[in-house]
């Protein structure tokens, strides 16, 4: 037993001689790098994040067609569980999306949809409330940690958003929708009933986990989920730029001044 105890410790401890800082270096190595916190000791969210996925286009996983990169889905088990009478709107919403997406019009995406289109998010998080700013159409989400949600049914694009801490996870219960907002551009949709569950978990300084349980008794058979990656943007200048969607059907009648022809 000695013999076989002199046996390991003898090239561990040269290894350690001739190289004094790697344990140092080989701790540093297996922990992961610390979130940042705020003042109060919770994960601080502020940042410029964005989803790099093709949700947008359609949550499911999907071929790549004219107009729409191929990607895999966001939903967990790649099923989304539709009545039979809503699965067939779903199928006519596909047919005519490209004249029937919310998003084609300029409307407000919703949550979740805002949550994972290829545009940026800016979060702002104080100890009572999380702004988050949208650069589609200068879209604001309010996330409250105080009070409870007001009496509805309320019809808002949005929904209304009261949120708790989990430990180190941002739960958001979101409830009070309307019907006109869609998943994404192949046609799933949801009734005013839906009921969200989000879920916010740093994975390290750059880097949010969000999930999101769906819940609506009018158009699903039981709840199901989705969970994507938001990265923080590094560039130096990250910041949000305007993205009016509407207006640029008015440029031809109101047009920028750098577009205007010399008088």
């Amino acid at each position: 037993m000695r013999m076989k105890l002199a046996a390991f410790l003898i090239p561990v401890t040269l290894f350690v001689f001739l190289y004094p800082s790697a344990p140092r270096l080989l701790a540093a190595q297996g922990s992961p790098p610390a979130i940042p916190r705020t003042s109060d000791g919770k994960p601080d969210l502020s940042g410029v994040w964005q989803a790099l996925t093709t949700a947008s286009w359609d949550i499911q996983d999907h071929a790549a067609q004219k107009g729409v990169p191929g990607g895999p889905g966001i939903v967990v088990g790649n099923e989304i569980p539709y009545q039979p009478s809503a699965l067939e709107r779903k199928r006519q919403n596909f047919a005519q999306r490209a004249a029937l997406d919310p998003v084609a019009k300029c409307y407000l995406p919703g949550i979740p949809r805002l949550m994972y289109m290829p545009f940026p998010l800016q979060i702002v998080q104080t100890p009572n409330e999380i702004v988050m700013l949208f650069e589609f159409v200068h879209a604001v989400r309010f996330v409250f940690l105080t009070g409870a949600h007001p009496p509805g049914p309320i019809d808002w694009w949005m929904g209304d958003s009261r949120a708790r801490w989990e430990g180190d996870t941002l739960v958001v219960d979101v409830v009070h929708f309307n019907d006109q907002t869609w998943f994404d551009a192949a046609g799933n949709f949801h009734s005013e009933a839906m009921h969200l569950v989000e879920r916010y978990t740093m994975l390290g300084p750059d880097h949010i986990q969000y999930d999101v349980r769906v819940e609506d008794p009018k158009v699903f058979a039981r709840p199901w989920d989705m969970s994507v990656v938001l990265y923080r943007r590094k560039e130096r200048n990250a910041q949000l730029y305007d993205y009016e969607c509407y207006a640029f059907d008015y440029e031809k009648y109101y047009p920028y001044p750098q577009m205007r022809s010399p008088q």
